[in-house]
């Protein structure tokens, strides 16, 4: 009997999507280029399963149904073409592909493209939730062909995740490499996210003195509230885990972070489309930072590390460090919004800003109470330029403001580095300032390099150049 679908690839997230289709009532084919891998995997399944073994890329192809749907579930990067160029020769026009993996998202608008010229449709599906979500349901991110979009709808709506409304946590994104572009943006907030959570742990830890189980207990309190999360409830679980003699399991983690490169796709792209994602920036750079453990020992010794006890009531100090993770995750979002507003102009998609929040609800590691004000605030503005114009944000921070700054005070007196709450600040003051700074480094740039400049109190559209270093004559200058 033909399948349904395909998973090509049988590691740990292929596994687990291959037996969320068959919950699902979908019969599925799997190949690993291994078939050790793939004879382990289905000797381990009870009867009527519904998944069915292939062991070779001719096999695998021909177990389908048509159109037939292949999800390849490898590794990012030069393998994934590698997959596409094995399963080519065998595949008919209006077969779908679908890439599962954690491609870039210009990988994804290339393949898009060429597939598209070949008869064959592309999927660039950004799928997140880890080895849990995969198995029980993710949140699903597609884009590139949208005429294949309606053949996998289904499928990939009710292996999804379930937001609280009921709603699959799946919804159409855009042509090319827009679902791989939202999931590297939901990454890069990943990041952020997670540096926010651990600056607030250190500001407990180091600047409050506070043991591991007051701090599990303070960040399972918060989840109550407005700062609930997938990410803040497990980090009260991580710091409630101890080793034989009491301590703190986390205090034997190295505190040096990996990465995979997602976050750093983000500030990357950034750059690319003019957007100041200075807070995911900063927790990408912190990762990196970490990674320098030994030179760290070694400063730490030749620097000294100066610390002043916190002053003031320490359920004081607990209000603003909670108020400063609150703001500051609120600028995350904020900015991770604007790049996808700034990457829809520049890469022509059509983005629901939403319907993203919606996505993002459940199954993902973002997902938290906050995403459904988000969508609100969408809502009620589709056109919204930035999260702080809405009325619901902006009281949000105006309120949180004085303890965001007690917060910061507390790190900067205890010699605690808050690359990331600091930086959400820094970019919360310049952007709802009428004037900064940069009318100095105009002129400076036309003083050594003749680069011109605007004013404020002429026709905007004409430039200007002062002869700075001669008899300080001013110019108009044709563009």
């Amino acid at each position: 009997m033909p399948s349904d679908i395909a998973v090509y690839g049988l590691g740990v997230m292929g596994r687990n999507l291959a037996l969320n289709f068959a919950d699902h009532g979908f019969t599925v084919s799997v190949f690993n280029r291994t078939a050790e891998v793939t004879g382990d995997f289905i000797s381990a399944l009870p009867e009527d399963h519904g998944i069915q073994a292939t062991y070779s890329v001719d096999a695998l192809v021909e177990s389908l149904n048509r159109p037939r749907v292949i999800v390849l579930m490898a590794t990012a990067g030069k393998v994934i073409d590698l997959v596409i160029d094995s399963l080519l020769p065998h595949l008919s026009p209006g077969d779908i592909v679908v890439d599962g993996g954690n491609s870039h998202f210009r990988d994804s608008e290339r393949r898009w493209r060429t597939l598209r010229d070949q008869g064959i449709r592309f999927l660039g599906c950004g799928i997140s939730g880890g080895e849990e979500g995969a198995r029980h349901g993710p949140a699903i991110m597609p884009g590139g062909d949208a005429e294949a979009w309606p053949q996998v709808r289904d499928m990939l709506r009710r292996i999804a995740a379930r937001a609280d409304d009921g709603e699959p946590c799946c919804r159409w994104i855009g042509n090319g490499g827009a679902g791989h572009y939202v999931k590297m943006v939901h990454n890069g907030i990943e990041y952020g996210d997670m540096q926010l959570i651990a600056e607030a742990w250190q500001l407990m830890r180091s600047g409050l003195g506070m043991h591991s189980m007051e701090i599990a207990d303070t960040f399972a309190d918060w989840n109550q509230g407005v700062l609930s999360s997938y990410l803040i409830e497990i980090t009260a679980d991580i710091l409630r885990v101890t080793e034989a003699d009491g301590s703190p399991r986390v205090d034997h983690i190295m505190d040096a972070a990996g990465q995979k490169g997602t976050g750093r796709w983000t500030a990357i792209d950034s750059l690319e489309v003019g957007v100041p994602l200075t807070l995911i920036t900063e927790a990408v750079y912190a990762r990196t930072l970490s990674s320098m453990k030994d030179e760290r020992v070694a400063a730490a010794q030749h620097l000294g590390s100066p610390k002043v006890p916190a002053e003031g009531d320490r359920d004081t100090l607990l209000g603003a460090i909670h108020d400063a993770l609150y703001a500051a995750k609120i600028i995350s979002y904020t900015q991770g919004f604007q790049q996808m507003r700034a990457a829809a102009q520049a890469y022509d998609w059509q983005l629901a800003y939403g319907d993203i929040a919606l996505i993002w609800r459940a199954g993902c590691i973002i997902r938290s109470r906050f995403l459904d004000d988000i969508k609100n605030a969408f809502e009620r503005d589709p056109g919204l330029p930035s999260l702080l114009f809405d009325d619901f944000f902006a009281t949000a921070l105006r309120e949180a403001d004085p303890g965001w700054r007690q917060a910061i005070t507390l790190g900067i007196n205890s010699a605690i580095p808050l690359p990331a709450m600091s930086s959400a600040l820094s970019f919360y003051d310049g952007y709802r300032s009428a004037t900064v700074s940069a009318n100095l480094l105009q002129a400076q740039r036309d003083y050594f390099g003749a680069h011109t400049y605007r004013r404020i109190d002429r026709d905007p559209n004409v430039g200007w150049h002062t002869h700075w270093a001669e008899d300080r004559r001013e110019e108009a200058v044709d563009d």
